[in-house]
Formats: C-alpha cells, sequence, structure tokens
C-alpha cells in the first residue's frame, strides 16, 4: 500500500465514524502530534487520552470530509486537508479547516502536525448568504 492510499484509507476509516480503529492502525506508538498552537503531545497513549477527550467533547458531528491528500512517497510523508462541521456540548457549532502534515514510519505516522483556523459556525455562513 502506497502512503497516498494509507492517507486515503485513514480518512476513510474517519469519516465512517471509526477514530479509534482508525488511530490503532495508523498510528505508531512513539507518535508526536503538534497543535497549531505549536503544542506537543507525545505518544500514543497520550495521543489516545486526546482522542477520547475529543470525542466526549463532542455532541453532534453534522458532516466532514477530505478535500485534497497529497502524498511524497520517496520522504513517507502526506498532507490533507480536510474540514468538519461539529457541535460541541454546550451548544458551540463550529466548521473546522485543517491541513494534517504526516511523517509515516512504516506503516504508521511517527510525527503528524495540524494547521487550522476554525471557522465561523455553520449557521453563521447559512445567514450570511
Amino acid at each position: 500500500m502506497t502512503y497516498l492510499e494509507k492517507a486515503q484509507d485513514l480518512y476513510r476509516m474517519l469519516g465512517e465514524g471509526n477514530m479509534m480503529d482508525a488511530f490503532e492502525k495508523y498510528y505508531h506508538e512513539e507518535v508526536e502530534m503538534v497543535e497549531a498552537t505549536g503544542e506537543s503531545f507525545k505518544g500514543k497513549d497520550r495521543n489516545r487520552e486526546r482522542m477520547h477527550e475529543w470525542d466526549e467533547s463532542m455532541q453532534e458531528m453534522h458532516g466532514g470530509d477530505m478535500r485534497h491528500v497529497t502524498a511524497n512517497e520517496n520522504e513517507a510523508a502526506t498532507m490533507v486537508e480536510s474540514w468538519a462541521d461539529v457541535t460541541f456540548k454546550g451548544g458551540q457549532r463550529m466548521k473546522i479547516e485543517e491541513i494534517a502534515v504526516e511523517k509515516w514510519e512504516g506503516d504508521q505516522i511517527i510525527h503528524e502536525r495540524f494547521y487550522y483556523n476554525p471557522g465561523p459556525a455553520a449557521e453563521q455562513q447559512q445567514a450570511a448568504k
């Protein structure tokens, strides 16, 4: 499987709601995830906790998709542009757009950095039209 195919499969699994299965399959035990703020989280256990926290913070997922994906097979790197429309517990709704840059070691992601900027609530976008 190419790195492009791995990234596509990862995001297919995420789109089907299999976030934890995708995490277990495609993330290395020593993965480092870096948020857009620069905050870094090391290790699969710590990042598994963060995935559970993210999942618990959501009230409803209204949609999401992968827009673009590319890979540098020689460098074992992928980049994915995606979006999600989420309502969090407490009622705040956000459309989140992000780019994830992933460095692979074998079949798993060893380093992932996110670039994102949450957009206005989807309801506000509809009202503006």
